[in-house]
């Protein structure tokens, strides 16, 4: 896209949200060209905003450097859902015990980067552009595989559950699509006016500019129609959290197991910054987490689909080892990730737990950079060249 028609969708009022539908779409319809239009792997995202606190979600219960820096927050050993001798889920996250006893879960522990930082719009954007600490990227990691592997798409391939488009999926010239409803998108798409104004176009009365703006305006109508179709073929029976991050979910399940030619879907659950009071707060969150990624590997296991699906579970940094003075923690460094599936290579516990007893000024050392689980999905799951999206090489893992 040329820096004046950047401009243009930028500053042009037909492109604010107030007018038409930007709210619900930030992309065009997409498709493959270097990339097997042929396979059938998904990718799910699953964003914990706010900084989850992954000492209490991923449980040290033997550790006592854990319990001594924890005097009221930590999970008490008798509460935690043992996976191994050492490490353990906390007990709100037990329907997610089954989904790692069948060889489904893989949990990577002590995953950052180098020069971390504790602001949560800079770490976020570091973690969706996969860019290093000091370095400032306009495109995200998933934005700039759409651009390498999805030139001439002509159907939607990256979808966000969500009104408005993360970073992780803007790329320099492509961009995922985003709708939280896709039967409300579709509903917006039929209003007279919007009808009116999409008919109202001759390529050779207006300019460039005008003339891409209502190319994609009937993208998105496009859009809204394929995936208002999809979501009539199957609806799920499975119970997921009735709110808006089950809804996400269950959507997202439906899209897949209908066969939707979408292939990359992104959610996100928020409220994480747990600065006060955090038990009660990571608690029902953590809940909800456990019960509608429960449901997610259930509904499509049931459907065949578990095998052909990766699911990927960050937040943009941990928290501190030692609890504050008001019952909560406060922003810290190295964090767990979780991916499941049907076809990890590793399933269980990937690595060794936190290192309480080495820190640096009270915070966890990152041993896994977070870009080596992007190269890892890039290379073996996406079919893609980590390095032409990375920017730089990483080393491969093997988780699948």
């Amino acid at each position: 896209m040329d820096k004046s028609r950047r401009k243009f969708l930028q500053h042009s009022a037909l492109a604010s949200t107030s007018l038409f539908i930007p709210q619900f779409l930030s992309g065009f319809n997409l498709g493959l060209d270097k990339a097997d239009v042929n396979s059938r792997r998904k990718l799910v995202i699953v964003q914990l905003s706010g900084g989850n606190d992954g000492l209490n979600t991923v449980v040290p219960f033997r550790n006592d450097i854990y319990y001594g820096s924890r005097p009221t927050l930590a999970i008490p050993e008798n509460e935690v859902i043992k996976l191994n001798d050492e490490i353990g889920l906390n007990g709100v996250m037990a329907p997610m015990k089954s989904i790692f006893d069948d060889g489904n879960l893989c949990i990577i522990n002590n995953v950052g980067y180098p020069n971390p930082d504790r602001s949560h719009f800079r770490s976020m954007d570091i973690w969706q552009t996969a860019s290093d600490s000091n370095e400032f990227l306009s495109s995200g990691w998933l934005g700039r595989y759409l651009d390498n592997y999805c030139m001439d798409c002509e159907v939607h391939y990256a979808m966000e559950m969500d009104d408005s488009l993360s970073l992780a999926l803007k790329g320099r010239q492509k961009s995922g699509f985003a709708a939280s409803n896709v039967n409300k998108l579709h509903r917006s798409t039929k209003s007279r006016f919007l009808q009116a104004v999409s008919k109202h176009h001759h390529d050779h009365e207006h300019s460039e500019n005008v003339a891409y703006l209502y190319q994609t305006m009937r993208q998105t109508f496009s859009s809204a129609n394929y995936l208002h179709e999809q979501s009539k073929i199957y609806q799920s029976r499975q119970t997921y959290p009735s709110n808006k991050f089950g809804k996400a979910l269950k959507q997202t399940a439906e899209l897949i197991i209908s066969g939707s030619d979408t292939r990359i879907y992104y959610t996100a659950l928020s409220g994480f910054d747990t600065h006060t009071r955090q038990k009660n707060t990571q608690d029902r969150l953590l809940e909800n987490l456990a019960q509608g990624l429960t449901a997610l590997t259930e509904d499509l296991k049931t459907n065949n689909q578990l095998d052909d699906t990766l699911v990927m579970v960050f937040s943009e940094f941990g928290r501190r080892v030692k609890e504050n003075a008001s019952g909560g923690t406060d922003h810290g460094t190295a964090n767990n990730v979780f991916l499941m599936g049907g076809k990890l290579n590793k399933a269980g516990i990937y690595n060794g737990g936190a290192n309480l007893s080495s820190l640096d000024e009270g915070d966890l050392i990152y041993e896994v950079d977070f870009r080596r689980i992007y190269a890892t999905i890039l290379d073996k799951w996406l079919g893609a060249d980590n390095a032409e999206v990375l920017n730089k090489q990483f080393q491969l893992m093997d988780f699948v």
